[in-house]
């Protein structure tokens, strides 16, 4: 049986040219940084990529149904959009509307998610904040010493596995890539975390950022740290 073939974004000709442009006024990447695996300004062919040491990022992954194909006349349209950043957040807007099978929604799966979210922090990485809603995930959190390419394939491997096995599927369980944005200071950061954080309520899934059971929210404290706990 021939595999059913989801949908993928278009083929980007001048995210080289964007790429090339962002490595001339980057500083480059020390060597031991390139012998960890570390990427710098890199594409894939649609989206461009800055993996670095040091660098706050803020990270969106999806399933692989997120988009689905017989909905293409509701998406297609804005993956035309131009300007990168207007692209991106008529897309996220779009995730909002929980198309697909949702799997994120079963608490089950979102604890697994969640459990590899934190299974690492405080050692790999840290997290600064995120939220799983039912078809895709946002993070924010400061690269260090794994590549954050590295720690999206750690996250998606073994989660759909886990996922799949619970469902009693095969087959894909996250589409291919991720967004991600590296914050450029403190009110860039704390205006992401506002969004990750908000978005259950943005999105119509709860009355207050509180009452979401998968978020970084009920783990702060009075004084609004994030405190969590170790796994």
């Amino acid at each position: 049986m021939k595999r059913k073939r989801l949908p993928s974004p278009p083929y980007n000709p001048g995210v080289r040219n964007l790429v090339e442009g962002k490595r001339a006024w980057s500083r480059p990447l020390a060597k031991e940084e390139i012998d960890r695996g570390f990427l710098g300004w890199h594409e894939n062919g649609y989206l461009p990529h800055r993996d670095e040491p040091g660098l706050i990022q803020f990270v969106t992954f999806r399933l692989a149904d997120a988009f689905p194909a017989e909905l293409r006349s509701e998406w297609e349209g804005l993956l035309k959009i131009e300007d990168d950043r207007k692209r991106r957040i008529e897309l996220e807007a779009y995730l909002d509307k929980g198309r697909g099978e949702c799997h994120l929604q079963r608490a089950d799966i979102a604890a697994i998610v969640e459990n590899s979210l934190l299974f690492r922090h405080e050692v790999q990485y840290e997290l600064r904040a995120w939220v799983i809603m039912p078809n895709h995930v946002h993070v924010l959190f400061l690269v260090q010493d794994v590549p954050m390419w590295q720690l999206l394939a750690a996250w998606k491997g073994y989660t759909a596995k886990k996922a799949n096995e619970i469902l009693g599927r095969k087959g894909q369980f996250w589409q291919d890539g991720y967004w991600d944005t590296y914050m450029r200071g403190g009110e860039h950061e704390a205006r992401t975390r506002r969004y990750v954080e908000r978005n259950p309520t943005k999105a119509k899934l709860a009355g207050s950022s509180k009452e979401w059971p998968w978020s970084s929210v009920r783990f702060r404290d009075a004084y609004e740290r994030l405190c969590v706990p170790t796994r």
